[in-house]
């Protein structure tokens, strides 16, 4: 007789797969908040480079192609930077990152990185780079030891600027950038002790949650112990059940051969089937044990969900609190600089109000002299004019009489006369000529610059009429007058007539016998400093030039270069052609090449 014996039998080994998901949850929620913060740190610290080097002006600017960043070290800086270049640029060109292991090796780039966590030596730096026109940016180093330096201050950076260092290798430092630097080594401290307080402070939070969850680890460690020996009882219980079913087995086939006494097989199944009952008992009462640590370990995984869900609000809020308070501190800053830019602003004002009252006070006065000295020199004009008109008519009278005397000795004594004679009135009648162009020189002069006829004067018309009055010089000289498309002016008529005309004539007359004149006339608009547009026009020849020494002098009044023997004329034609330029509010010079020939330039408003 065989007896079967299935008990109903629970297995929890599985159950411990719960302890990899406590340590998982626990170790993800811990950290990933600081991962966050130091990703959202190292944006800010390649922000604030690539601000650094926008806001600097190299020397040789314009001839980079691309801006290189070097790193020192073994910093992972370097991958921040690269990612920021893939986005943005430096002074309109693109950005490339490279590394530097040793200092010796740094060469050919714009900006340096180092921290000071790598240990270099930043006064080795700077003199290995000295000379190259490479900006020098670190972190956390000592005051004013660097050309650039910052500091990691709470969710952003503070920086300072060394002046002295920076502007020994030529860089040109924008405003915006001095106006936010830390300007003293007492706030540069104060902002290192503020920095370490909230680094400790960090450091505690994050010592006391480390500390939790080797707690909590313990704790899961010592359930997973108590259930891996629940499990062993399970197996030895299990083993003792088996031993007791083949034991049956055996009895029953040994009662089978013996045919023992039913009795005894009644007394022993009883017996087995008690220790079953006993054994099925023990095993529920495990089973039993094993759900309420099952309860407790769900109870402690909750109640650290809470823990962590408390943590993250915290920091959630702490974070909001942290952006409040530095938008607050923006704000001061902004209404601070505001109300004193107003108050600088306000006396400004005031100051110019008087400086502008003494001013007008000042100018009133001096406009009443000016006035009286403009009523006094025009008085002074005229009167000066009438002397000039009636002296050189006095004059030129005597001369009249003087040249018709000199007529009449030659008509009637000629043949009287010996050779000596001759030539001594044929002297005296040139020198009365000469004197009488002279005078009407100098009535024209004194004349120059008084018309009020200002009308609009078409420049092809001045040069095609001097074309037919001087036709017979041109032909003569065999001069070629060449002029393009010349533009239509305001001005006086004659006046500008006579300016081309004895620019002309110069041009023809001062020229090496063996050449043929060539003249060229031309005009280009253009636009002054104030905005104001006028003509500037050339006169261009192929004559003997002239001296750099004399091209001031030549236009002063009978201011001549060569002997009348060698080139006729008052010496007066260039006086009159900057008096008429300066009567309308021009200017006249020129560029002169001796032997090959002058260019003068004059300038009349449009």
């Amino acid at each position: 007789m065989k007896c079967n014996i299935n008990p109903f039998l629970i297995t929890v080994k599985n159950k411990s797969v719960l302890i990899g998901f406590f340590i998982f949850f626990c170790g993800a929620s811990l950290f990933a908040q600081n991962d966050t913060n130091a990703q959202v740190k190292r944006l800010q610290r390649a922000i604030f480079v690539y601000n650094f080097a926008q806001q600097i002006g190299w020397p040789n600017q314009e001839d980079i192609s691309t801006f290189k960043i070097g790193v020192l070290g073994p910093d992972r800086a370097l991958i921040d930077f690269k990612s920021l270049a893939q986005k943005r640029q430096i002074n309109n060109k693109p950005v490339t990152v490279v590394r530097f292991n040793s200092v010796k090796d740094i060469k050919d780039i714009q900006l340096l990185y180092v921290n000071k966590s790598f240990n270099f030596d930043i006064n080795y730096v700077l003199n290995k780079i000295s000379g190259q026109n490479i900006l020098l940016v670190t972190e956390d180093y000592n005051y004013h030891t660097s050309m650039i330096n910052m500091v990691n201050v709470g969710d952003s950076f503070e920086y300072e600027i060394n002046n002295r260092t920076i502007t020994k290798e030529d860089f040109v430092i924008a405003n915006s950038l001095k106006t936010y630097a830390i300007g003293s080594s007492q706030k540069w401290k104060d902002l290192y002790q503020t920095t370490e307080a909230s680094l400790e402070a960090s450091k505690k939070i994050e010592a006391e949650q480390q500390q939790k969850l080797k707690e909590k680890e313990l704790e899961i460690s010592t359930q997973k112990d108590k259930i891996n020996t629940q499990d062993n009882t399970i197996d030895t219980i299990l083993n003792t059940v088996s031993n007791k079913n083949k034991w049956i087995e055996k009895l029953s086939d040994k009662n089978n051969l013996q045919k023992q006494n039913f009795e005894d097989k009644l007394l022993i199944e009883f017996e087995l089937e008690a220790d079953i009952k006993q054994q099925l008992d023990i095993i529920k009462q495990q089973d039993d044990k094993i759900n309420s640590r099952n309860k407790d370990i769900q109870k402690q995984h909750n109640l650290i969900q809470s823990q962590n869900n408390e943590i993250e609000s915290k920091a959630f809020i702490l974070a909001q609190k942290e952006s409040q308070l530095s938008t607050q501190k923006t704000i001061n800053i902004l209404l601070i600089t505001l109300i004193s830019l107003a108050l600088l602003t306000a006396i400004l004002i005031y100051i110019s109000y008087l400086s502008k009252k003494k001013l007008n006070k000042t100018l009133e006065d001096r406009n009443t002299a000016i006035k009286k000295q403009a009523l006094e020199l025009e008085v002074k004009n005229d009167e000066l004019e009438q002397f000039a008109y009636i002296a050189s008519h006095d004059l030129k009278e005597p001369l009249i009489t003087i040249t018709g005397l000199i007529d009449l000795l030659v008509d009637e004594y000629e043949d009287k006369l010996d050779a000596n004679g001759k030539m001594s009135l044929n002297f005296i009648s040139e020198s009365s000529s000469r004197m009488q162009k002279l005078i009407d020189a100098i009535l024209q002069y004194s004349r120059l610059g008084k018309s009020k006829n200002i009308i609009n004067v078409d420049c092809n018309t001045i040069v095609n009429i001097l074309k037919s009055d001087l036709k017979n010089v041109i032909n003569r000289t065999n001069t070629t007058l060449l002029s393009k498309n010349l533009p239509t002016v305001k001005g006086a008529e004659l006046e500008l007539r006579l300016l081309f005309q004895n620019l002309i004539s110069n041009g023809i007359k001062f020229t090496a016998k063996d050449t043929k004149p060539i003249i060229t006339i031309d005009s280009v608009k253009k636009t002054s400093e104030d905005s104001s547009e006028y003509w500037e026009f050339s006169i261009k020849d192929n004559g003997i030039g002239i001296p750099e020494k004399h091209r001031e002098r030549i236009f002063s009044i009978f201011q001549r270069l060569h002997s009348r023997d060698e080139y006729e004329g008052t010496g007066i034609g260039l006086a009159h052609c900057k008096k008429i330029v300066e009567a309308h509010r021009g200017k006249i010079w020129l560029d002169s090449e001796v032997g090959k020939g002058t260019t003068f330039y004059f300038t009349i408003p449009a």
